[in-house]
């Protein structure tokens, strides 16, 4: 006869059985418990709205722990997912409800991506990380090495990288359909957020904190200051101690389709020119909180083919675009109203707006009749709106599975959209109170250092406040 520990245990096994059943059983359109992974979003307000959507998929997948610090922004997904616990610190969260999730989604503004993101790895936890990946280049390193030592899955929101036109446009400039690619130029729309005006904090401008909202966790790696409604939920990203301006924003869409297509990594150097709302500009440095309302960025790469020695790469945002070459009319390149790219090769040029949608070849007199060739690469998904779901699909398959945007590609892409504003802050910042003015600065990137002026590495690695630490 059998013991009654043994009877239990027979009976645990076959409730086990039939609690986790294979979808094939159960019919069509059921997805087993086995078959659903169990995410956390921290911060549920603004892009998470989309990204918590989307990888949520209508239930196929679990959204089981949430975090914000605004209690507002997260109103209405505490409403949808009532049994989702619910924190304003993610540490806290990782700590009391890490156990019922495998996954973590962050969007918060840029400064506390990393931290954030980190203290999951650490945990084995697989995470999306919104663009750019990190606040500053250190971290962007950090993070891409810590995704392989951890082997999470990974993630950053620039959807994009999951569409056609990226796959298109990279597929043409490696078959050299337009020759030796030796010029691209990369640029946007934004800032369309308040930019390059005073602060709060310049001004001595405060008000009272909304009983909602965290004022402490907000702030996060951050220095103190006061709270101020010109810097939350949305226009933080235009503040240096949060955000990373309008190259930050939008270069990591811009920029990807480039540095994929030509196989980017480190560039050699950057150098830049910013626009300025006020005559007395150098007299007073109140850019040293504020991005600049307009920017100008110029890189040099490392070119692998003989007949070109280098690769200029240029970005433009504020509403500033660049020169085009003989040949080529303003409506066929400046189409989308987002901004867009152009290649500049030995045999023709190439141009696509957004993500690369509608990428032509110009000038047209040369190309008509030429159809870009069919993507290489398997198309995996094949829409921009698929890449949360893309990322949840490897994240059960486990480390090593596919996905657009993992840390190995989108950390060096962040490092080198954010060489950009190291350049730019080197240029407005002040040197013994005086101004620098413009330099060409020479980088080296295995070692993510400014070889020729030392001031301007400060901007590689910022310093944490508040306890934080990677």
């Amino acid at each position: 006869m059998a013991s009654r520990r043994q009877f239990l245990q027979s009976s645990a096994l076959t409730a086990a059985a039939f609690y986790i059943v294979p979808r094939h059983v159960l019919g069509k359109g059921y997805v087993a418990p086995s078959d659903k992974l169990n995410i956390a979003a921290v911060g549920c307000g603004g892009k998470a709205d989309f990204n918590i959507k989307q990888a949520y998929n209508g239930g196929t997948d679990n959204i089981t722990a949430l975090c914000d610090v605004d209690d507002r922004q997260a109103k209405k997904y505490r409403a949808q997912f009532p049994n989702a616990p619910y924190f304003q610190d993610y540490r806290e969260m990782l700590d009391k409800a890490g156990k019922t999730f495998d996954a973590v989604i962050v969007t918060t503004p840029d400064h506390m991506h990393a931290p954030i993101a980190m203290a999951a790895m650490q945990l084995g936890k697989h995470v999306y990380v919104e663009k750019p990946l990190t606040h500053d280049i250190y971290e962007a390193r950090m993070l891409t090495e810590a995704a392989r030592k951890y082997k999470c899955v990974t993630q950053m929101g620039n959807q994009g990288s999951s569409g056609d036109a990226t796959r298109v446009i990279e597929t043409a400039i490696q078959n050299k359909i337009i020759g030796h690619v030796h010029t691209v130029y990369c640029w946007t729309n934004r800032p369309t957020w308040p930019q390059g005006v005073r602060s709060p904090k310049d001004k001595g401008e405060s008000q009272p904190i909304p009983p909602e909202v965290n004022w402490p966790l907000w702030l996060g790696t951050a220095p103190n200051r006061d709270y101020h409604e010109a810097y939350m939920p949305f226009r933080w990203r235009g503040y240096w101690d949060f955000g990373t301006g309008a190259l930050g924003d939008m270069g990591c869409h811009f920029m990807d389709v480039p540095f994929r297509a030509l196989n980017l990594k480190y560039p050699t150097s950057v150098e830049c020119s910013v626009g300025s709302v006020y005559a007395d500009f150098f007299k007073e440095a109140f850019y040293d909180d504020v991005c600049p309302p307009s920017s100008a960025v110029h890189l040099t790469f490392p070119s692998d083919s003989r007949k070109i020695k280098e690769i200029k790469f240029s970005w433009f945002d504020g509403g500033i675009r660049p020169q085009l070459p003989e040949g080529v009319e303003y409506e066929q390149v400046f189409r989308d109203t987002n901004g867009g790219m152009l290649f500049i090769g030995t045999k023709g040029m190439l141009t696509g707006g957004l993500f690369g949608n509608n990428p032509t070849l110009l000038p047209t007199s040369k190309f008509e009749g030429k159809e870009l060739p069919a993507p290489e690469k398997p198309l995996v998904e094949g829409k921009t709106d698929g890449h949360q779901q893309q990322w949840v699909k490897a994240c059960k398959e486990g480390y090593g599975a596919y996905t657009s945007s993992s840390f190995d590609q989108s950390g060096p892409l962040t490092e080198t959209v954010l060489m950009g504003n190291l350049a730019t802050r080197s240029y407005l910042a002040r040197e013994d109170g005086k101004f620098t003015g413009r330099k060409k600065l020479l980088w080296d990137g295995e070692n993510m250092k400014i070889t020729n002026y030392d001031y301007a590495n400060q901007f590689v690695r910022r310093q944490y406040n508040g306890g934080y630490t990677l």
